[in-house]
């Protein structure tokens, strides 16, 4: 059977090609995906044919974020019948190491991701109009929960693996700071308010990010960061840094001479100063949780964590989550995130999606949060 993909051949080169496709395997199913999110990775894979360690080395089907319906059952499947509304989960572990034994599937040397490029041959993603996928990793959605909103339980899984990791330090009452208003930093403010913490401040470069954030029931206010350096003879850096984290500290009116940061921070960027930043805004005591993934090596004031013992967690993608993240998008328990997507393209207008989703705005001025692509001709749903 052939389908049409979206194919990424170089750097912001996108083609739409005709791929074979077989039957599903043994413990497959075959899937339509109906709305397929552009993320981040995806957009750093177009824009360098990289992200930061995972380098492109062969055409590359995008798209991590998906759910659709189910076209075909492998011959062991029991569980799952044609017509299923489906979320995919974007990973398939070896299901047989130490760290998948563990329960942490996530850090599988083995994983086989789609659309990414950690490892050789890369795993194709879910730009394209049927996909075989494990039936482990496909997971049923109610009808209350849109193909939309499918495809979102995908960057919604890393921002709940995010707040597990940053437990027990999350509690009610938390003072919390991300840095970064993009989809994974907003939902990563949902996630903290729906685990009790009642004190938010999401800061960005952009005003425009933070307007959108301020429509959101998640975050309690939103801070610009100023794009300033500081004067010649001084370490731009991290003077740049700590006046940026002082700055965040005050405007979340706390004294910093008796509170002295946040509880719990979360780096939803990967970018240096971010990084830096959120060290210095950081209580002592307090963690940092690293969700964004920047430059393979960064310049970090260590000694400031070292010496007020700021713990320096890292995420990497998920693990467990997602029938969590179901049961609480199904009974309505994450209210606004279907405003997430902002822009909606066809398969056929992949390159298009792209680039606007680069720019930040649309053709007609519309900030991009999250653009969606669908893969039917006639019609998105």
């Amino acid at each position: 059977m052939g389908f049409e993909a979206a194919v990424l051949c170089g750097k912001k080169e996108i083609r739409l090609e005709t791929r074979a496709l077989e039957d599903p395997g043994e413990d497959e199913v075959q899937v339509v995906p109906k709305a397929i999110g552009i993320c981040g990775s995806d957009l750093h894979y177009y824009a360098h044919g990289a992200n930061g360690l995972f380098v492109v080395k062969e055409p590359l089907i995008l798209g991590h974020e998906s759910a659709g319906y189910v076209t075909a059952v492998g011959p062991g499947v029991t569980n799952f019948k044609i017509g299923d509304r489906v979320a995919l989960e974007a990973g398939t572990p070896c299901s047989t190491c130490k760290m998948c034994r563990m329960g942490r599937y996530n850090l599988c040397d083995g994983m086989q991701f789609r659309s990414s490029a950690k490892r050789f041959p890369h795993c194709d993603g879910y730009l394209c109009e049927r996909v075989n996928q494990h039936v482990d990793f496909t997971h049923k959605i109610p009808d209350s929960i849109s193909y939309e909103e499918g495809a979102l339980l995908e960057p919604l899984s890393v921002a709940l693996h995010a707040i597990r990791r940053s437990q027990p330090s999350l509690t009610p009452g938390s003072r919390i700071l991300i840095m970064g208003s993009g989809t994974v930093g907003l939902l990563v403010a949902a996630m903290a308010r729906i685990n009790g913490a009642s004190d938010i401040t999401i800061a960005d470069i952009s005003q425009r990010r933070l307007e959108f954030a301020q429509t959101t029931e998640w975050v309690t206010r939103t801070v610009l960061v100023p794009l300033k350096r500081a004067k010649y003879g001084e370490d731009p850096e991290l003077v740049y840094a700590k006046d940026t984290a002082s700055e965040l500290v005050k405007a979340a009116k706390m004294d910093q001479e008796t509170y002295a940061g946040f509880d719990v921070t979360y780096e939803c960027t990967g970018v240096d100063t971010s990084i830096q930043t959120s060290i210095f805004a950081t209580r002592p005591g307090g963690k940092l949780v690293m969700v964004g993934m920047g430059k393979p090596i960064a310049t970090l004031p260590i000694a400031s964590a070292m010496t007020r013992e700021i713990d320096l967690v890292g995420v990497f993608r998920y693990c467990n989550t997602y029938p969590e993240a179901i049961r609480m998008v199904g009974s309505g328990g994450v209210p606004g995130l279907g405003k997430l997507v902002t822009q909606r393209y066809r398969l056929e207008d992949a390159r298009e999606a792209f680039e606007v989703a680069e720019r930040g705005q649309d053709e007609e001025g519309r900030l991009v949060v999250k653009v969606v692509i669908g893969v039917y001709k006639d019609s998105l749903y």
